[in-house]
């Protein structure tokens, strides 16, 4: 592994303006003077900029990846707020001409497979830093270390985490949703088969909507289904190998009713095809428009529970005999005019990533938001100090 690449001009490329960009750009323009926000035109680059009010403060280019690569320098950062596929051909150009490289994506195979090059090239490459994935690892890797502390790694015990995130209307509405990414990727994700832990067994939703349940979260009613595949975060969160998983789930957050406005939604998912997908996927854009006066809202929720009692081991409870130990974290923040909870959360969490990389704080090669508790520490204070509230349960 080569010495980290240093930032000669502090410039970072943010490449992409779509709706989970946010605060987290001002953030950057107001630390360095190489901020340049590429988009699919110049123009439409400059009115992002001006609807951030970031006019004059960054530097507004049309994007086209021959383009940008033609202005990378060594030690420059490239912000990914493209779609998922489009993370590899950048990471290339980034690679290519030693800049490191950001995204709040999940780490994707294509991208994996250069991160081995990006290392030798003393490149970082930074990944699951925003909201789901980002934030909610920091609540996890806090919560494992703080049970951790009270029960004993080398203790015998079950333990059940949950975490669950959800981008909803701040004022509920008849489709009991809100489009906070692209509609294409949210019933793309609905598609995909999802993998967790339940009484003590790894379980598989085919069609994770089928498992929909109701979950309250500070005495309100959600609905709550698995996402994704959340069996390797078993070991990503650090969970000691005495204690053995009753249950672990990742999911994703719904408002109370959503599982019944959807029912026409999943119908055409069991039915359709990639052609039939995309255009149901543009004509709930057109039903449902995000619009510049209606207001999200975002809630993350992450708690562990772990006891070591027969009862406990049992069930997952930490309500039997033995040693016993729960917490939980909740970030509830509604959005405002000057921007979108989901844009905060995405962006802020990114900025405190891309920050640290200009920094040169973190290691070359594949880095994730938060991969021990003491890093999680520190970005939850962070963030924190920049305002982002966030309620946390459970002694120690």
């Amino acid at each position: 592994m080569s010495e980290v690449v240093r930032a000669r001009s502090g410039a970072v490329h943010w490449v992409g303006a779509g709706l989970s960009t946010g605060s987290g750009l001002a953030d950057l323009c107001a630390r360095t003077d190489g901020v340049r926000l590429w988009h699919r035109t110049a123009d439409r680059a400059a009115e992002a900029l001006d609807r951030l009010g970031l006019t004059g403060r960054a530097a507004p280019r049309a994007y086209t990846l021959d383009a940008l690569t033609a202005e990378l320098a060594p030690g420059d950062v490239v912000v990914s707020m493209l779609p998922a596929p489009d993370h590899a051909p950048l990471l290339a150009a980034c690679v290519a001409r030693r800049a490191h490289f950001a995204c709040s994506s999940y780490v994707s195979d294509a991208v994996l497979e250069q991160v081995p090059a990006a290392g030798r090239a003393g490149l970082v490459v930074l990944t699951e830093a925003g909201l789901d994935p980002g934030i909610d690892h920091l609540f996890a890797h806090a919560l494992v270390a703080r049970a951790r502390e009270a029960i004993g790694a080398g203790t015998a015990a079950s333990y059940r985490l949950t975490s669950y995130c959800g981008g909803v209307p701040a004022v509920p509405n008849d489709f009991r949703y809100r489009f906070s990414w692209a509609p294409l990727g949210v019933l793309n994700a609905l598609r995909s088969p999802a993998r967790y832990i339940e009484d003590g067994a790894e379980t598989v939703a085919a069609r994770p909507w089928e498992a929909t349940r109701r979950h309250v979260v500070d005495g309100e009613p959600f609905e709550v289904y698995p996402n994704r595949d959340s069996v390797p975060f078993v070991e990503q969160y650090g969970l000691p190998p005495a204690w053995k998983p009753a249950g672990f789930v990742r999911g994703t957050l719904r408002l109370d009713g959503w599982l019944h406005a959807w029912q026409p939604v999943f119908e055409e998912l069991k039915a359709g095809d990639d052609t039939r997908i995309a255009a149901l996927a543009r004509e709930l854009a057109d039903a449902y428009p995000t619009t510049d006066t209606d207001r999200d809202r975002v809630i993350l929720e992450v708690a562990l529970e772990v006891g070591t009692g027969a009862t406990a081991a049992a069930t997952g409870s930490a309500s039997g005999k033995g040693a016993s130990w729960s917490g939980s974290y909740l970030l509830d923040l509604v959005g405002d005019e000057a921007e979108s909870a989901m844009a905060r959360c995405v962006s802020r969490t990114l900025a405190l990533g891309v920050r640290q990389i200009l920094a040169g704080a973190l290691p070359p090669g594949l880095n994730r938001a938060a991969e021990t508790a003491t890093r999680s520490a520190e970005w939850l204070g962070e963030l924190a100090a920049e305002g982002m509230e966030f309620i946390r349960s459970g002694d120690a």
